[in-house]
């Protein structure tokens, strides 16, 4: 309601109150409108779409040097040998080796096996028989005999002495 006043002919002050009905519509449509304008809002203010790096092109590779061929070597001759006795790891071993530079190697290599024997390998290798190995092992172990569990006798109790049983009379309380 909008109250105004007009001035009647009798000079008299009047207060008139009317009921403007465009007033109210346009204030529901001014509600509607920023209620719809806070749903646009709302919607277009989520994440938006994810921005990728830009895409580079693939290295551009030249063509590979030339390079001179390495030099062939011919094989030169050579000769080693080494052992290992290590009493705290048990780790007994040994090699040998000898080249002649022509591609003819022969050499041997020993090891102490887990049950006390030992095997020795005796190798040549050449271009025409290729790698030849022998291998020998030492006197066979001796296996300790098998261990068996004592055997032990069942223990000895007293027998049971069981006697009859002595009839006792119930306690008779005197008054």
């Amino acid at each position: 309601m909008s109250p105004f006043s007009i001035f009647t002919s009798s000079f008299l002050y009047t207060d008139i109150q009317y009921f403007d009905k465009t007033t109210k519509k346009s204030t529901k449509m001014a509600a509607k409108f920023i209620i719809f304008a806070a749903c646009v809002a709302t919607a277009l203010a989520q994440y938006s779409a994810p921005a990728y790096k830009p895409a580079y092109s693939a290295p551009a590779y030249s063509a590979p040097k030339a390079y001179a061929p390495e030099p062939a070597y011919a094989p030169a001759p050579y000769s080693f040998e080494y052992s290992v006795n290590d009493p705290h790891t048990y780790d007994v071993k040994s090699q040998s080796e000898y080249a002649d530079g022509n591609g003819y190697v022969k050499g041997s290599y020993s090891l102490l096996e887990a049950d006390g024997s030992t095997r020795t390998v005796e190798y040549t290798a050449d271009d025409y028989n290729g790698f030849n190995a022998v291998v020998k092992n030492s006197a066979p172990a001796a296996y300790k005999p098998a261990y068996s569990a004592p055997a032990y006798a069942a223990p000895a109790y007293p027998a049971p002495a069981y006697s009859a049983p002595a009839y006792k009379p119930a306690y008779k309380p005197a008054y």
